[in-house]
């Protein structure tokens, strides 16, 4: 029986190779469970590596649940977005000068929805978390010369449609501390548009549950008429607009429970500190992980 003490030291490594490969906390926490139950069947001493062997499995279970789930995310109504990961604010201090960690941002897992499973496995392996190719193949049950032309399609794929412009985490703050002023300071146009790119996107996730746009909006004038619609609907008594980490990014968490909605904003900010694009997450069942009321 293999030490439960060994497979804690690597649960946090193992929840966060899962999520970024599944886009699911769901899933992620159901591979990491099962590859608890595996770890613990396993005869002590057999693993030589156990942190590669760990990481092997579990990113063997998200490969399965990526194959069977590809086919219900494509009827899925309406835009498909990640599961969001939600954290308290990162204080105030040096890491407010570096980038963000993109590798679980919204707009990255978006992308990556796009690729085969075999490409998004290797992909978030090895340009990620630096898998060698030859362990990324086991997982996969295929050749390392295989592996290595999938990770090379997907890094192209991520490349072409990713952002490509980095701000550092206090300018991102900058943002959504204006279009946060902007919702709740009287919802003028003007002040949306001010922090708006030109051709800034909207994209809200319902699942077909609650109502939300099944296409996404582009456009500052017409993002900007969605967001004054929080706006109008906008009071302290019965809706809240929380700061918090969304994706490893400043966002905010809406919690409207008489209006039917909660829900998270998670924002991409280009490098003239305007932003590009909104992901708005309003599914319950992407949701059911958060606990709105402790937040």
């Amino acid at each position: 029986m293999a030490d439960q003490a060994e497979f804690e030291q690597h649960r946090t490594h193992l929840h966060a190779v899962a999520y970024r490969i599944t886009g699911s906390v769901a899933d992620a926490d159901d591979a990491v469970q099962e590859a608890w139950l595996r770890w613990h069947a396993l005869p002590e001493g057999t693993a030589e590596n156990p942190r590669a062997y760990l990481t092997t499995t579990v990113s063997r279970l998200c490969y399965d649940q990526l194959t069977s789930a590809r086919a219900r995310r494509e009827r899925y109504v309406g835009p498909w977005l990640p599961e969001p990961l939600v954290t308290a604010p990162a204080s105030e201090g040096p890491e407010e000068r570096v980038t963000l960690d993109e590798s679980v941002g919204t707009a990255l897992l978006t992308v990556l929805e796009s690729l085969t499973p075999a490409e998004r496995v290797a992909f978030v392996l090895h340009d990620v978390f630096e898998v060698p190719f030859p362990e990324i193949a086991r997982a996969l049950d295929k050749s390392p010369a295989a592996v290595r032309q999938s990770a090379s399609t997907a890094r192209k794929h991520v490349r072409d449609a990713r952002p490509r412009h980095h701000v550092a985490r206090a300018e991102h703050r900058r943002a959504v501390e204006t279009f946060l002023d902007a919702v709740t300071g009287g919802g003028d146009l003007d002040a949306f548009l001010q922090v708006l790119a030109p051709q800034v996107v909207w994209r809200s996730d319902g699942g077909g549950i609650v109502s939300a746009a099944r296409r996404p909006v582009t456009g500052a004038t017409k993002v900007a008429a969605l967001a004054q619609g929080i706006y109008r609907f906008f009071d302290p008594t019965h809706m809240r607009l929380l700061r918090y980490d969304v994706n490893g990014a400043p966002g905010l968490v809406l919690d409207a429970p008489s209006l039917g909605y909660r829900g998270t904003l998670s924002f991409t900010v280009g490098e003239d500190g305007l932003i590009t694009r909104i992901d708005v997450v309003l599914n319950p069942e992407k949701l059911r992980h958060l606990d709105f009321d402790a937040l």
